[in-house]
């Protein structure tokens, strides 16, 4: 299933406080490792990667169905770009549309869909045309909507299970190095170097979850909750339509929706 949200432009940009917080936190990370007189490069070790990071999809694809988990890794651009938000213009899209069906009753609606760009709405309204009732339509739309909600927050799932079962690992990889120092007991010289080499996976696997997974997963969930919101606001806008709401009052309606999802753009139409 494709994450697409209604009211959006199309167009994606950057989104910036994903980036932003990943080259922090990293940053951070690795200047308290200078300042404490240590060597940045001693954190790079391709083998404690290659065990966290493979332990960690194994575990998840043990833990998830496959479906669930190639919709996770399709999901996971998401939380690194976003959608032009345009609440305000699918707000006017659907008083436009009220205003029309008010005049030419709702069989005139039937020639805007095809101009439609939001596929929830062209949907939406095609069942309004068809002679759906409002209560229907709701039923019909909302039950959709859930369904979708649950398979996206199924996806987004597999980024909270990586950042659960990522420090285990971790600890695991820890606990394969120190036995591999144990083996060469016998040249001290080792010993340090070895110690701190077997602990970068525990860096890795804390890290991984705390800095990566769990936030990600928390973006996801976020941004899916959006997406649901305005998808709302086009079944109630639309349901409005069919039982003849005067297109002011329905603009009224659905401000708040805007409100929640666009504030600055809400504070703008509300001057005006």
């Amino acid at each position: 299933m494709v994450f697409s949200a209604p009211g959006r432009a199309i167009g994606e940009i950057m989104d910036l406080a994903t980036i932003v917080g990943i080259i922090a936190a990293l940053g951070c990370i690795l200047l308290g490792q200078v300042l404490e007189g240590g060597n940045p490069g001693s954190l790079m070790q391709l083998t404690a990667f290659i065990i966290v990071i493979g332990g960690t999809i194994g575990a998840c694809l043990v833990h998830c169905t496959m479906s669930d988990f190639l919709r996770g890794l399709k999901l996971a651009k998401t939380a690194f770009f976003d959608k032009k938000l345009n609440v305000v213009h699918t707000l006017d899209e659907l008083v436009t549309l009220a205003g029309l069906a008010r005049r030419e009753g709702l069989i005139a609606l039937e020639a805007k869909i095809g101009e439609i760009k939001d596929p929830f709405l062209a949907k939406t309204l095609e069942h309004a045309v068809d002679g759906v009732s409002a209560n229907d339509l709701r039923d019909l739309m909302e039950h959709d909507l859930e369904m979708e909600d649950k398979q996206l927050l199924q996806a987004a799932g597999v980024f909270e299970s990586a950042g659960g079962y990522c420090p285990c690992v971790g600890i695991l990889g820890a606990v394969l190095g120190l036995i591999h120092v144990m083996e060469n007991l016998d040249d001290p010289s080792k010993l340090g170097p070895g110690i701190a080499v077997a602990f970068v996976a525990t860096v890795y696997g804390v890290g991984s979850a705390n800095l990566l997974f769990l936030p990600m997963a928390s973006k996801l969930k976020r941004k899916i909750q959006i997406e649901a919101l305005e998808k709302a606001m086009i079944i109630d806008g639309v349901c409005a339509i069919i039982e003849g709401v005067n297109a002011s009052v329905m603009k009224k309606r659905l401000h708040g929706y805007v409100a929640q999802l666009d504030p600055k753009a809400a504070a703008h139409a509300k001057e005006e």
